[in-house]
Formats: structure tokens, C-alpha cells, sequence
């Protein structure tokens, strides 16, 4: 049985797809769709299983050959990254992913490097599948929240039981095998009052590559769940870690959200969607050939065909994709428009955007408050290390120079 999402009549219009086809776009792809060994308390993403009633958890091989073709085709770059992601990718077993591999090497182009990542939460994760994924050079994303209390606060199995000690075993496997990994660290309600803790213990098991995504989620009534990060303490916990970074971290351990306001104080579109000016070009794709705009909007508003029945690039170039894309900046309102950190910002991910302005404009960011501290907290250590980087000197100096500051203070 297959939902039946009603196709957008603009997908397909002509040929004017192919001037609006961005030369490089992203699909975030489940295999498994939502299914999952675990049952995180802040997933957003297990209850998409109801869109899905009586349809396989499994991709099919003709659908996983007609998405790594078509995706290859359409890339107008000679890299092309694939996202493996969930639910839980390693519930597809090991044999799926070598058929992924045996696929991508038919299909690639002369001179083309293919990358792949896995967001896994690491249960599954054995010598076997990291011997795959170091000869294959994944990389690797692993869902972790910091030491055993906070971690296991909210990423819990089935049953709700613990999961810290699993995943803490796939963590040192990784480092075993000498894989490219990062950590994936979702802040929420109960981890964000302990940012030194959360750092310091990624820091000391030897972790140089941390991603922290905020745990927000609106409800009907203009409330938010009980894990939403509250905007203020997630501001806090950013800076906090900032300072702790910047004193002695700088060029050995990479933070993404630091990396990317780096980048907009290089005068550079920030290359995270969350805050680039605009978005549109990370889809998400189901385990059916279902393609819907966004990883955070899999919703039958947002569906844009299926891919054994429309080619990728068109529904990627459609009128309605490339208007989801420009309303993450149209949208804004003026509040964010006249903000003096708008250029590192940009409003955040429209997901978050159900709060109202000072002025009771809409659309406005739950997280704005946490964002603005962060921001202008970070300022004048970001234009220090931008001062570096455009004078051909490494960032890291910048730690220098504040121990100077501090020695001469």
C-alpha cells in the first residue's frame, strides 16, 4: 500500500527546471524510513511512520538504483555526497551498503569522488561494519549527548532502558579503527545547563569534531515540549563552550557552529542551511522514493513526487522548491531584518519560526534570544580570527593573543 500524496502540479513545467537547478543540492535519504532501535524522547522523525501505514521499512533495490543514478546525474559538481540517515540507517544491514557502494562505482562518472555519510546511533555498530565503513571512507556521524546522566536523560531504548554504554563502546570502536566521525550532540532541556561538562567530556575521549543541533518543538498551544531547550540557556551553553574553545581548542577540536559564524565573518554565505540567507537545496527522501523539501517538513504539504515516477532534478528545480528555499529569507520579519547579526544568523531554520517579534510581527524565531547572545558574545573573537585567516596567519593565533591580553590585563 503507498500513501497517496497528492503530486504538485509545477514540479514538472517545461524546461525552465534546468536554469533553477542548483549546481549542488543534498538529499538527507532513509532507507529504513523511521523505523528505529531506540525511541529518543525529542525524535521528531519516528512519529513519520503514521504517513506510512502497511509500506515496507525496507528500500527496495530498484528505488536505491533509480536515487543513486538519478542523483549523480543531476549534480552539476564533480563531488557528490550521499546522506544516509533515519530512523536508524544500520538497521538496513551491512549487504544494503555494499550494493550502495556496487551502485555508486557503475553509475559515477570519470573523474567524479563520490563521499558518503552515516548518522547512526551507533548500536549496531560492530568490527564488520566499521571495516566496511573505513575502507569505504564514510563518514561518520554518531547521536551522542555527553556523559552517561545527560545522554541517557533522554536517549533511551524501546524498552526505556539506558543507552549510554552501547554507544559509548561505538565511540571507541570508531577511534579503534581510525574512522572519520563526528559527534552529533542535540541539546536539549536537561544537557544544556552542563555545557562544561558536555565539552569537557567529548574533549577528554578525544572527539575533535562536534556538531550541536538545539532540541526545539512547538505545540499547538503556543507552548513547547518538556526537552525544548529553552532559547536563553541555549545561548548560554554556546558561549560557555565558545570560551572554553577559544582559550585552548582552536585548529585541534571543530565545532560546526563555530566553523560557520567563522564563515560569515569572512564575508562568506554561511554553508550550514540553518543559517544561510536561503535553503532548498537539502531534501529529504523516503525509504519509497517519496521526496519532500526538507528533513524537518516530511509532510504531505511538502511532498514533491516520487522519484520512480518524476527525475530528481526536476522536482529539485521546481517552482515550489525554489520558492521553499527563498521564503526562508522572505519570510522574515522586519525585527530580523533590522538585527545587527542578521548576516550570521539569517533567522534560523524556518522550522523554529513560531514565535512572535516585540512587536507582535509573526514568525519570528524561538531560539532568537539564545542566537543573539551567542552572536554578538562571539564578535570580537570572530573578526580577531577573520583579522588572521585574511592576513594568510592561522586562526589558532587568536588563543595567543588573548592569553597577551589576559597576561597584560
Amino acid at each position: 500500500m503507498t500513501p497517496s500524496f497528492v503530486p504538485r502540479a509545477d514540479v514538472v513545467a517545461g524546461d525552465s527546471w534546468r536554469q533553477r537547478l542548483p549546481r549542488s543540492f543534498h538529499i538527507m535519504l532513509k532507507p529504513a524510513g523511521a523505523a528505529c532501535n531506540l525511541d529518543c524522547h525529542y525524535c521528531f522523525y519516528l512519529r513519520k511512520e503514521a504517513l506510512y501505514p502497511g509500506v515496507s521499512s525496507r528500500m527496495s533495490d530498484d528505488v536505491l538504483e533509480k536515487f543513486v543514478r538519478d542523483t549523480i546525474e543531476a549534480q552539476q559538481s564533480p563531488e557528490v555526497h550521499f546522506g544516509w540517515q533515519g530512523g536508524e540507517p544500520t538497521l538496513m544491514g551491512l549487504d544494503f551498503f555494499h550494493r550502495v557502494v556496487d551502485l555508486q562505482r557503475q553509475y559515477a562518472q570519470p573523474g567524479m569522488k563520490i563521499h558518503n555519510t552515516l548518522q547512526t546511533n551507533g548500536v549496531l555498530l560492530d568490527d564488520a561494519w566499521c571495516r566496511f565503513l573505513k575502507e569505504h571512507r564514510f563518514l561518520v556521524g554518531l547521536s551522542m549527548d555527553g556523559p552517561q546522566d545527560l545522554h541517557d536523560a533522554c536517549r533511551v531504548d524501546k524498552r526505556g532502558r539506558a543507552t549510554f554504554q552501547q554507544v559509548h563502546r561505538a565511540l571507541k570502536r570508531l577511534q579503534r579503527h581510525r574512522l572519520q566521525f563526528n559527534i552529533l550532540c542535540v541539546v536539549n532541556r536537561f544537557n544544556a545547563e552542563h555545557p562544561h561538562r558536555v565539552y569537557g567530556f567529548f574533549r577528554n575521549e578525544g572527539v575533535r569534531f562536534i556538531q550541536f543541533i538545539p532540541a526545539v518543538e512547538g505545540l499547538p498551544d503556543g507552548s513547547v515540549t518538556d526537552w525544548t531547550v529553552p532559547a536563553e540557556v541555549w545561548g548560554e551553553f554556546l558561549c560557555a563552550v565558545f570560551d572554553e574553545w577559544i582559550r585552548r581548542d582552536v585548529g585541534r577540536v571543530f565545532i560546526q557552529q563555530f566553523e560557520v559564524a567563522l564563515e560569515a565573518w569572512l564575508g562568506l554565505e554561511p554553508s550550514l542551511c540553518v543559517h544561510a540567507r536561503t535553503c532548498g537545496n537539502c531534501l529529504a527522501m523516503e525509504r519509497n522514493g517519496d521526496l519532500f523539501s526538507c528533513d524537518h517538513f516530511v509532510d504531505p504539504e511538502y511532498f514533491l513526487g516520487n522519484i520512480k515516477e518524476r527525475p530528481l532534478a526536476q522536482m529539485v528545480a521546481s517552482d515550489f522548491q525554489r520558492r521553499f528555499g527563498a521564503d526562508k529569507w522572505d519570510s522574515l520579519p522586519c525585527y530580523c531584518k533590522r538585527c545587527e547579526v542578521l548576516f550570521a544568523c539569517h533567522g534560523g531554520c524556518p522550522k523554529d519560526r513560531f514565535i512572535c517579534t516585540p512587536d507582535g510581527e509573526e514568525g519570528l524565531n524561538y531560539l532568537c534570544a539564545g542566537y543573539y547572545r551567542f552572536f554578538t558574545h562571539i564578535a570580537p573573537a570572530m573578526q580577531a580570527m577573520a583579522q588572521l585567516l585574511r592576513t594568510g596567519r592561522p586562526a589558532s593565533e587568536v588563543m595567543l593573543r588573548l592569553r597577551e591580553q589576559r597576561t597584560k590585563a
